[in-house]
């Protein structure tokens, strides 16, 4: 059987380093991209010492030219899982920073479209791609002091819903997959920038919330369907929370006590 190649990106820790390695353990040879190349080293020795096939191959997935050149150098694709992205800040939409919007909006959606336009010839090519769009919750929902995030996970959800109509005829599936709650070691930490205390409130009082594996593992399942089935979207959640707003929290024990 010959091995199939998937491109990671944003493979440097969080949901992206944990697909890797599910991807890898599945047999596939792995291609790590993100901007930190000593993490994609560290993950690709990691995952080679294991004696699975895996490349760091790190690029800016917002720089066009970037992500043409790692196109152009990686030969044969399979499957895009699309994972870089991230949130910054919770201001209102009254006083939300538009640098940040637009940061959001680079990654999330233009990171996006750079790679997926980039690699599509060679999905294509190979007679059966797969395209993934790690979008969010906030793609198909708002909340306070999420505008901008959402904005940018909607236009994730609308270049996915896009990209399926356009490909229907073509031997290339696009699923997208929406987390709701995850824990993971940056995302919550970025968007408050630096905050550990913020970042940390995010979860308290949940006592499972996704995890980087969860996330991995349905990604994973997605993908190795066999190729006549797309699985268009699928929401994956904690079982504590219902919706964005719904969220199930056990008081704290200090709380208790009171």
């Amino acid at each position: 059987m010959t091995t199939r190649t998937a491109v990671i990106t944003g493979s440097s820790s969080g949901i992206g380093a944990a697909t890797a390695r599910r991807l890898a353990a599945q047999g596939y040879r792995v291609v790590l991209t993100g901007r930190r190349k000593d993490r994609l080293d560290a993950l690709a020795e990691e995952l080679t010492g294991q004696g699975h096939e895996a490349l760091a191959h790190p690029f800016d997935v917002t720089d066009r030219a970037q992500a043409e050149a790692f196109a152009a150098a990686v030969g044969a694709v399979d499957v895009l899982v699309n994972n870089a992205g991230g949130a910054i800040g919770t201001e209102t939409v009254a006083e939300g920073d538009p640098a940040d919007w637009a940061a959001m909006f680079e990654v999330n959606v233009l990171g996006v479209l750079n790679v997926t336009q980039a690699l599509l010839p060679a999905l294509t090519a190979s007679g059966d791609g797969t395209v993934v769009v790690l979008s969010s919750t906030a793609g198909h929902s708002t909340y306070e002091g999420g505008g901008g995030y959402a904005a940018a996970k909607h236009g994730a959800h609308a270049l996915a819903a896009t990209l399926r109509l356009e490909l229907c005829g073509k031997p290339v599936r696009v699923v997208e997959i929406a987390p709701g709650l995850v824990r993971t070691e940056e995302f919550a930490l970025n968007r408050f920038r630096g905050d550990e205390r913020k970042a940390a409130q995010v979860y308290e009082g949940v006592a499972e919330p996704l995890t980087a594996v969860d996330i991995a593992d349905t990604v994973a399942w997605a993908v190795t369907r066999p190729a006549h089935v797309n699985v268009d979207l699928l929401v994956v959640r904690p079982r504590a929370q219902a919706a964005q707003h719904k969220i199930h929290r056990e008081p704290s024990p200090a709380a208790s006590a009171l």
